[in-house]
C-alpha cells in the first residue's frame, strides 16, 4: 500500500450497503440518546403548552370512555366482566389502549409533522417516531394514577401480580412503535394514510378486548386467530396483573410473536423507504 502511494496511485475505495441486522444501525439510536431526550421532551412541552385543558383532558379522557363503555356493555348489554367491577374491567382495558392509540396516532404523522429537520441536519430517523411513543407514556402514567384512585374506591388494592405492569407497559409500547413505523413511512409516500389512521385504530378497538372479555370469544382456533391481535394478549395481561381473573396464558405469548413480527418488519421497511424521505416530504 506505501509503495502505490509514493507512487500517486488513487487509493480505492469500496462502499458496500449494509445487510442484514447491520442495516438497521440500531446502535446510532444508542449514540443519539441525547436526541432522541430532546425530541421527546420537546413533544410533551407542545403538547402541554398548546393544549386548552392541558393534563385536565389528559384525565378526562379515558374516565369519559369508561362510563360510556360501563353505561353500554356493562348496564345495558351486561357482558360478564371476569368477577370484576365493570367500570375497573373497562379502565384496566382502556389504560393499554389509550398507550398503543395515541403512540400509533402521533408516531404515524411524526415525520410529515418534522419535515423541517429531516430535511436539514442528519439524525437516525427511527429517533422521531420512537420519541412521540415515549412521550406517549406520560399520558399512560398520570391514567394510572386515576385508575389507582378508582381501584381505592371499591375497595381493591395492587398485589404482586402488581410487579407485572412496566413489563407490559414496554410490550405495548414496542407494539405501538411497530405500528406506528409501519405507517409514518406509508404517510410519507401516501399522505392519505393519515386519513385511514383514525378509522383502523377505531376498528382494531373493537377488535381488542376493551369493553368485553377476552373469554367470550370461542375456544380453539378461534383463540388462536384472535391472540394474533397483539393488543389482546397485552390487555389481558394488564387485567391479570391489576385485577386478577383469568391468566393471559397463550393470549400473550401470541401477542407478544405478532409485536416482534411487527416491529421487526416495521424497522426493515422504515430503513429501506429511510432515503427517499427528504426528497418526498
Amino acid at each position: 500500500m506505501a509503495e502505490g502511494f509514493l507512487k500517486n496511485e488513487p487509493v480505492k475505495t469500496y462502499l458496500r450497503p449494509l445487510e442484514g441486522w447491520a442495516a438497521l444501525e440500531i446502535q446510532e439510536l444508542w449514540r443519539y440518546q441525547e436526541v432522541i431526550y430532546l425530541l421527546t421532551w420537546r413533544d410533551i412541552k407542545v403538547r402541554y403548552k398548546q393544549a386548552a385543558l392541558g393534563l385536565t383532558w389528559v384525565i378526562l379522557q379515558p374516565l369519559l370512555v369508561m362510563v360510556i363503555l360501563s353505561v353500554v356493555f356493562g348496564h345495558l348489554a351486561r357482558l360478564p366482566s371476569d368477577g370484576a367491577p365493570y367500570p375497573l374491567f373497562t379502565f384496566s382495558g382502556i389504560l393499554p389502549w389509550q398507550l398503543f392509540h395515541t403512540g400509533v396516532q402521533r408516531a404515524s404523522i411524526s415525520l410529515v409533522g418534522n419535515a423541517n429537520l429531516l430535511t436539514r441536519v442528519y439524525f437516525p430517523r427511527l429517533s422521531i417516531p420512537l420519541a412521540t411513543v415515549l412521550s406517549s407514556i406520560l399520558d399512560f402514567f398520570f391514567s394510572f394514577l386515576v385508575f389507582l384512585g378508582l381501584m381505592m374506591f371499591y375497595g381493591d388494592f395492587p398485589t404482586w401480580r402488581f410487579l407485572g405492569v412496566p413489563l407490559l407497559i414496554v410490550l405495548t409500547s414496542l407494539t405501538a412503535l411497530g405500528v406506528g413505523l409501519w405507517l409514518s413511512a406509508l404517510n410519507v409516500q401516501y399522505r392519505d394514510v393519515q386519513h385511514a389512521i383514525p378509522f383502523i385504530l377505531q376498528a382494531w378497538m373493537f377488535a381488542s378486548p376493551v369493553a368485553y372479555s377476552a373469554q367470550m370469544v370461542p375456544h380453539g382456533i378461534w383463540q388462536v386467530l384472535y391472540g394474533l391481535n397483539p393488543m389482546v394478549g397485552m390487555i389481558q395481561g394488564f387485567r391479570w396483573s391489576l385485577l386478577g381473573g383469568p391468566p393471559p396464558g397463550a393470549a400473550l405469548g401470541l401477542s407478544v410473536l405478532a409485536m416482534l413480527i411487527l416491529l421487526v418488519s416495521g424497522m426493515f421497511y422504515f430503513k429501506r423507504m429511510e432515503r427517499t424521505f427528504a426528497d418526498i416530504i
